[in-house]
This record gives structure tokens, sequence and C-alpha cells, in this order.
């Protein structure tokens, strides 16, 4: 299944306490994939048909027929593990799962048993396929960032603007920013004032209102007017060449996990070889009669008992079903490394804006002096009408259709607000610099608020104000008592947005360790801190850009991929498709549930081989049994896998 692709959120509000207008999945498969399948489907078409034919006993189906049939049937998906086995063996590793499957596979067609030799091979085949198919969900680039890095830069050269690469900008060179486009370098602001979207650096979660000389950052997305800016420094040395470099680091930093299976076929695979070759040569020293076929014939089928293709299925396909039943959920993990990783968890860090909150603005509070309420809100969209600021688009969405008063002669006081004239009073909306400047007294009450507010005086009167915030997702405080429930007792948010906001919403939702103001370092800095305590297994769940550095870097990375951007999706090792915080505590449940039937599968694939290779060792176990001890394991821990599929995670 190919990951959905999101298309990066341009506009993520911000929460500063002061209001200033001064800016105013495709989920099919590839051709590729379905090729995958076909050597697969090709031995098993033959083999049923094989099957068939023997079972009615058709009269020409028998000796050298019957033994091309099936190894016709064998080849599709036997020659590549024979051809893997014979490699391995020539670069000095003789012991893998493929020598064993191949031995054990070609010993089941010496014995006369070939289509117990092909299902066996089929069966690891299909195994395969499955582990391979978790294997490419795991998260191992991260070519998304590409996209987020300006492609290209309109540098002033020769009395014109010309567009060059951003490494070939010179510090001290002008560059020109349209609207919509990313800053391409740092630089300091030569234009009067600029609005921009820094939440791909920072997670502020509105636009950041600059004047001229200010500061800017390459990533920040310019929002209004055409504007300018002086180069001062290398596009190497930029902010968002800095975001891509904690990326890369961190990502390097992550060792990738061998299979389970590689590990346990270095140990499992020799021994069984070499008990083998006991079986067959050992009994001479032992048994009077001894008779070299009968136990040549004994090994053989211990080989096709210990075929590890119930353990080699049992693993992938637990895995598979938890991949599967998360994916139903609306849970994205990128491996089954990561299920495993999950379970381990113990200390969740997470982001703020657009994790546990909507990283929309809505009004949270509406104070009024001697003024009705509505006829205030009326004054008040009068003026928010001529901006496009997305505290104004809030103040808007109250009561829809009720404002039936127009503005006129309104004016932008740089930095502070707007000042108007509504049904013939003078209005003024803003921050509190707009109502000492118009010596207008503001209620204390007002300085102890730390979200967004707009303040409102008419004819020289405070009327009232209306507190903006970003509204809290409707999961997120029932996700933190859940968390508690399943054991994560340690929570800690990270915040780019002001530290007072950050404690607030900490505050509000039950978690006793938050942090606001950090840059992409800062948090990565954070959970570095944390994983120095080998017991601390962190999992870190953002949304941003900003994100991406501290998601690569955790133990476990989760991105909210309905609203998250491209880089942080392409980073995380678990995606929340439905932005749902609650689901992160669904997927730790799917974790353990997953990893209990993997463990299930394993003992139950140990047990009955043990059973049934001592039995066979000592002759009182056939064929039958040895089918029973691979396929039929095999098909049990399928059953069980798929169990995963029908369970309910409240």
């Amino acid at each position: 299944m190919k990951k959905k692709k999101i298309n990066l959120r341009d506009l993520k509000p911000d929460a500063n306490n002061e209001h200033s207008h001064e800016d105013g999945h495709n989920h099919g498969k590839s051709p590729s994939q379905f090729k995958a399948y076909i050597p697969a489907v090709i031995s098993f078409t033959i083999l049923i048909i094989g099957i068939g034919l023997d079972y009615f006993d058709v009269s020409f189906f028998k000796d050298r027929l019957r033994i091309i049939w099936y190894g016709i049937a064998y080849l599709p998906v036997g020659f590549p593990v024979v051809k893997e086995g014979w490699e391995s063996i020539k670069k000095g590793d003789v012991f893998t799962e493929f020598f064993l499957m191949s031995i054990a596979t070609i010993g089941a067609f010496i014995i006369g048993e070939y289509p117990e030799g092909v299902a066996v091979m089929l069966f690891y085949a299909v195994g395969e396929l499955f582990q391979n198919a978790a294997v490419n969900r795991a998260k191992g680039n991260i070519k998304a960032l590409l996209d987020v890095r300006p492609k290209e830069a309109n540098v002033f050269r020769d009395g014109d603007y010309i567009s060059i690469s951003p490494e070939s900008v010179e510090i001290g060179e002008k560059i020109q920013i349209r609207v919509g486009e990313k800053i391409p370098l740092d630089g300091i602001l030569l234009s009067e004032k600029a609005t921009l979207n820094t939440a791909a650096l920072t997670g502020e979660s509105k636009p950041d209102s600059v004047l001229k000389e200010a500061k800017v950052y390459a990533g920040s997305i310019n929002l209004k007017s055409v504007i300018e800016v002086e180069v001062i420094s290398k596009f190497e040395d930029s902010s968002i060449a800095r975001i891509l470099d904690l990326v890369q680091n961190a990502t390097a930093r992550k060792s990738k996990t061998e299979l389970f299976i590689r590990k346990f076929a270095r140990i499992y695979t020799p021994i069984v070889v070499f008990l083998a070759i006991g079986v067959t040569f050992l009994p001479y020293f032992f048994v009077d009669d001894y008779v070299f076929r009968d136990w040549l014939y004994r090994a053989l089928i211990f080989l096709v008992i210990s075929c590890p293709c119930a353990l080699v299925i049992s693993i992938p396909l637990g895995y598979f079903g938890g991949l599967g039943a998360a994916s139903k959920n609306g849970i994205l993990f990128k491996g089954a490394s990561f299920l495993d990783a999950m379970t381990k968890i113990n200390t969740l860090v997470m982001d703020k804006t657009g994790t546990v909150t909507k990283a929309v603005f809505k009004i949270k509070n509406i104070k009024t002096f001697d003024w009705d309420e509505k006829e205030f809100m009326n004054y008040l969209m009068a003026m928010e009408e001529q901006s496009t600021h997305p505290i104004a688009k809030a103040i808007m969405e109250y009561q829809k259709g009720i404002n039936n008063l127009e503005a006129n002669k309104v004016s932008e006081v740089a930095g502070k607000g707007l000042k108007g004239i509504v049904n013939g009073k003078t209005v003024l909306v803003g921050n509190k610099a707009l109502m000492t400047a118009n010596n207008i007294n503001v209620p204390t009450e007002t300085e102890s608020i730390v979200e967004s507010i707009v303040l409102v005086a008419i004819d020289n009167q405070f009327a009232g104000y209306v507190v903006i915030a970003d509204e809290l997702k409707e999961d997120a405080k029932e996700t933190i008592t859940a968390l508690h429930k399943v054991g994560i007792k340690n929570i800690m948010m990270l915040s780019g947005d002001k530290d007072s906001i950050t404690q607030q919403v900490a505050k509000e939702l039950n978690i006793e360790n938050a942090k606001g103001g950090l840059l992409p370092e800062d948090k990565l800095n954070e959970v570095e801190i944390l994983k120095k305590n080998p017991e601390n297994k962190v999992a870190f769940i953002g949304d941003g850009i900003n994100d991406a550095p501290v998601l690569a870097a955790s133990n476990v990375g989760i991105a909210m991929g309905g609203l998250g951007s491209d880089v942080a999706i392409e980073t995380a090792d678990v995606i929340i498709q439905t932005d749902q915080p609650s689901k992160v505590v669904k997927a730790i449940k799917i974790s353990r549930s997953t990893r209990k039937i993997v463990w299930q599968n394993i003992i139950l694939a140990f047990g009955v081989k043990v059973i049934v290779l001592i039995l066979g060792a000592g002759g009182l176990a056939t064929m039958w049994e040895a089918v029973f001890a691979d396929v039929g394991v095999a098909l049990l821990a399928i059953l069980n896998a798929v169990r995963l599929q029908r369970m309910r995670w409240s």
C-alpha cells in the first residue's frame, strides 16, 4: 500500500497574546508489486492441479510425468531460494534459512514426497513475500525533504531579478520573494513589513508579522505582498538546511534492526543440518541391523519436519496481521519492527499545535462592558470584515449572517491593529498598544490572559474583548487519561509556541512536564536527554516539518497524517491517518496484541517441532507427522494471526 500523500499545510495560525493587523493515497499495488506474487501463484496453481490428479489417481499421472510436473511447480518459488542459498555459500555464509529450505525441500523430492516439497517451499515463498511487504513499508528515506527545500531564488543582478539556485546566491545580495513562495535563504527584511508563515521552522501557531530590518529565515512562506530580503548567510548555513541536516543525522543514528528470523536461522540451521547428518550415520555405530536407506529416509523426514516454514511464516504474518488491523483503525506502521518498538514505549513526548490542538482559531470567550454581546460583535465584525488575518476569520465565524453594519475609513495602525468608523462611532480593534496610544483604559484582567486577545474600544470607551484560542482536539483529554491507563506515565509536551500558551494547554490536559518557545534543535536536544537514560523508550508525536528531526531521533516517531506535512509523514515510523491523538493509545494496544500473537505462534511452532523431531529421529514419525509439523503448524499460525483482524480495541 502506498503512503497517502498530504500537501504541506501552508497556513498555521499562531497564538500570541496580542492581536495585530499589521500583517493584516493511492492504496493499490503497483505493477512491480504484483509481479512479485506471480511465481507463487503459478506454483500454487500447478501444485493444486497435481494434488487433484493424485487424489483421483489419474492413470497417466505417474512416474516421470509426475516428477516433471511437481518439478515445474517447484521451480518458480524454489529456484530463487536455492540460488540465494548457493550465493550465500559462495560468500562463506553456509547455514542460512535458504540453505535449510533447499536441502529440506529437495530432500522431500528425494524420498518421493513431491507435493510436500513444493508446498513447503510455496509456504516459505509466501511468508517471504509478506515479510518483504512489511519491510518495504519501513521508513528508510527522507526524499520528501527535497520538496521542502526552496528550489530557486530571485536575486537582483545587473539591474533585474533573475532566477537562480539558492546555493549560488552570495551574502549581501538582494532577493525577491513573491506571495506564496518560500524564503530561500536567511536574511534581513528590506521591505516595510511582511507576513510570514514560520510553522515549518518554529511550530508557531499563527503567521508572524515582521517589520523592516527584522531577521527572516529560509523555509518561511511569504503570505502577503512581494517582499525583498538581503541575504545574510549561505544556503548551507540557512535554517532550512540545518533542519535537513538534523533529520539526516538523526535518521543515521537510528540503527536498523536485523530481522529475528535471520538471527534465529544462524543458530537453528546448522544444528538441524548436523543433527540430520547424525541421524543418518551415527546409528551405524550403535545399531546391529543398520540399513543406510532407512536412516537416510529418517534424516530426510527429520529435515522436512525441521523446516522453519512455520516460524518463517508465523513472525511476518503475525506482524502483517497487526499492520492490517492498525490500518483498519487509521494507523499506518511503516514496518513490523515499529510494532515491536511501540510495545516498549514508556515515555511519550508530543508537539502541541496540530497534534493535540486543531491549529485553527476559535472564539474562546467574549467579554463586554456595558454592551450587548451581539451588538458588540456587530461592531467588531464590521471592522474585521476588512481583514484576511486568521484571527479575523475566526471572529467572522461568530453567528454568521448577523452582521448588518459597515465599517468606513478603516486604517491600519502598524503593529497595533485597526481604526475605523462604524455606525457613526469611532472603533478601535487591536492590542493593548493601540488602546494605550489612544488613552483607552484597559481592565487589568486582560493582562492574565495568555491566549490571543482582541481589544475593542467604541467612541473612546473600552467596550470589551474577545479571546481567541487554538482549540483542543475533541479526544485530547481522554488521550492523556488513556495513556496513563496503558502504562505510559511519563508524558511531556514540547512546542515552538509561546511558553505561556504551552503551559496552559498542558495544564488543561493534565500534563505535568511542558516546555514552549522551542526551536527544532531544542526539541531534538530534549529528546536526546531523555534517551540518555537507557530505561526510557521514547515516542514522539508531531505534525510539522519542524518536528521531523525529533521524529527521526526518537525510538518511535509518530506523525499526524491528516494535516501533517509530507516531511513529518516521510520521517515518522507511525502515521495517524485520522489526526486523532487517541489513536496513539490504540496503536500501543494493537502493538501489544500483535506481539502476543507472534509469541504464541513461535511457541506453537517450536513446541510441535521439538516433539515431532524427536519422534522422527526415533522412526516413530511418518511424513504425515512431518506435514503437520510443518504445513499444519504454519496454517495454525496463519489462523492465529488472522485473529488480529477480528479483534477490537476500545
